[in-house]
């Protein structure tokens, strides 16, 4: 569920807020699918909100399994962000991407 909630993100160009790591962000997703090393995740860039490394604003890589809250919020996404490559090289297979 939280995969098709990303990919829709994409498609849609909306952001997504989400609670993960014990934060709330508002993040712009740049590409969504299965890590190298297994699991779903989704790049990010984080616009605003918390992070365990008090870095804010720059790509993050979110796992999917991770627990977590995510909805859509009626922002429009800027993505894609500067220094984004598509083909990310962090995903053995990518579902969606900006």
């Amino acid at each position: 569920m939280l995969s098709s909630i990303a990919q829709q993100a994409v498609r849609q160009k909306k952001r997504l807020e989400l609670r993960y790591d014990g934060f709330t962000r508002v993040v712009e997703v740049h590409c969504v699918g299965v890590k190298n090393k297994g699991g779903e995740a989704m790049r990010v860039w984080q616009v605003r909100g918390g992070s365990v490394s008090g870095e804010t604003s720059q790509f993050k890589l979110l796992d999917l399994d991770e627990s977590f809250q995510v909805h859509l919020i009626d922002e429009q996404s800027h993505a894609p962000r500067a220094g984004y490559k598509r083909g990310d090289k962090a995903f053995k297979v990518i579902y969606a991407e900006i």
